[in-house]
């Protein structure tokens, strides 16, 4: 089998995740390219999608999100994702257990002795009636669970339940609680069947591979997905990485030559490029922590240079300040996309841009 460098990993995930040469696609198409893109902060999204798409404009987004053809949920990895409304009705189902894995492990003392099928079952209900926030949930389950951890209830119905985070939150410019409404109901549809392994894991190759079996299921937060690779090793080719690790690709699916350009992107908080493999080094070689800051998103986040995360930025006012562990090379091209994402975020300003060096 080929091998494959880390620079040829980079370039080809890079390419699939848009971020080589921004495309001329509709901002719904790339999110189903993308598998997805990670939304735990809700403005996020809208600076993944100016990284990545040409010409990219808030309406492209804020308007579906507000017909109800896209949607924030929580999905892979049990964590939340902008999915459009097909992919969410489709991808629930495959993901469910993931998400109640995760919930379970981390409130396992919490739940001891409680009936979560009850708990979910009064929280359908709840939601079913108006679209609530986490806090309105525990509020009207506690005087039927007065001994339950209150905090839990609204967990356990977020976790056990189809929900989808309903606008104005989500929304460009406006705010909101998070409030959840029950995703058949918000999108008008019923939840399918679920997708397939099979095609779960083709689209994840498609979105990020060339890949392991252990990447694909750190991405999905799914277990045993070996025998699904199995399963699809005669429509699949296979290479190496430098550690001798097999991975797994689409045979048709882009890699590029390694020595490609990467000009810098600007990525937001929490991107999918640097979360969704067990083994991060095509993107992240010096094996840097990915900040996860809070807040609603879009003015903070990590750039890339040269397809590698060097840095990161963060917006106060007009002013994009970058901060990297040692001097930047090529300052000017970073500059210069400095000054579009400034445009993007923070039209019509006077601009400055400083780099600095920090920890």
């Amino acid at each position: 089998m080929d091998q494959l460098s880390p620079q040829a990993l980079n370039r080809a995930t890079l390419a699939r995740q848009l971020l080589l040469d921004r495309a001329d696609l509709p901002a719904m198409t790339a999110i189903e390219r993308l598998a997805g893109l990670q939304a735990q902060a809700p403005d996020s999204s809208y600076v993944g999608l100016w990284s990545r798409l040409r010409d990219f404009q808030v309406d492209e987004l804020a308007k579906p999100l507000a017909a109800r053809e896209a949607v924030r949920m929580t999905l892979m990895r049990g964590t939340v994702h902008l999915v459009t409304a097909a992919d969410g009705l489709a991808l629930w189902p495959t993901l469910k257990p993931v998400v109640e894995r995760g919930f379970l492990g981390h409130y396992s003392r919490e739940v001891a002795g409680l009936d979560l099928a009850a708990i979910a079952e009064a929280g359908r209900a709840l939601v079913a009636e108006r679209p609530r926030t986490r806090a309105e949930i525990r509020a009207a389950l506690a005087p039927r669970w007065p001994d339950a951890d209150q905090p839990t209830l609204g967990y356990a119905v977020n976790s056990l339940l189809p929900l989808a985070h309903v606008t104005p939150r989500g929304l460009w410019g406006q705010t909101g609680p998070a409030a959840f409404a029950l995703l058949e109901d918000w999108v008008g549809e019923p939840i399918t069947e679920g997708i397939s392994l099979d095609d779960l894991v083709l689209r994840y190759l498609g979105a990020f591979g060339p890949a392991t079996v252990r990447d694909a299921q750190v991405w999905s937060g799914l277990t045993r997905l070996k025998e699904v690779f199995e399963r699809l090793r005669p429509r699949l080719i296979t290479f190496t990485d430098v550690e001798g690790k097999e991975l797994f690709d689409l045979p048709d699916a882009p890699r590029p030559d390694p020595e490609t350009p990467a000009p810098p992107r600007f990525l937001p908080e929490y991107d999918n490029v640097l979360l969704s493999h067990a083994d991060r080094v095509r993107v992240i070689p010096d094996g840097r922590r990915v900040p996860l800051p809070p807040g609603n998103g879009g003015r903070r986040g990590t750039l890339l240079v040269d397809g590698e995360f060097l840095a990161i930025w963060a917006i106060k006012g007009a002013t994009l300040t970058i901060e990297s562990r040692e001097p930047l090379p090529d300052q000017d091209s970073i500059a210069e996309e400095g000054a579009r994402l400034l445009e993007f975020v923070v039209p019509d300003s006077e601009y400055d841009i400083r780099f600095g060096i920090g920890g």
